[in-house]
């Protein structure tokens, strides 16, 4: 077990002490990366409506929302490292959370397709 211990504290020792949430927030910590998802009102918002929405389907689409959701966001992280400025974001991410509040409120069950397609902002 000791192995496994070393290894662990070996791992997060590599783990980097910056996490770039946005441009120009280069000198912020891990953790301020981290609760950066969570301290902003819009982004709690789309979490939630994306959550709620999958409570609201039938079968697959019940994780795939989610996961798409989840796995669009570390595509978009991803792409911010590596230094690209998508246009109009914060628009974009204003727009997500309209139309899926709508969705939420509408109870809407689209095709599966459709809707892991529409949790991709």
């Amino acid at each position: 077990m000791n192995y496994k211990k070393a290894l662990g504290a070996l791992a997060l020792l590599l783990v980097p002490t910056l996490a770039l949430a946005h441009p120009g927030h280069g000198d912020n910590g891990l953790i301020a990366g981290i609760s950066h998802p969570i301290g902003g009102l819009d982004h709690l918002l789309a979490m939630l409506a994306v959550g709620l929405w999958a409570a609201q389907q039938q079968g697959s689409a019940r994780w795939a929302l989610p996961c798409t959701f989840v796995g669009t966001m570390l595509i978009g992280g991803m792409l911010g490292f590596e230094g690209l400025n998508l246009p109009a974001l914060e628009s974009g991410i204003a727009a997500s959370v309209l139309a899926l509040g709508l969705a939420v409120a509408l109870a809407v069950r689209p095709p599966l397709a459709l809707a892991v397609v529409a949790t991709t902002p």
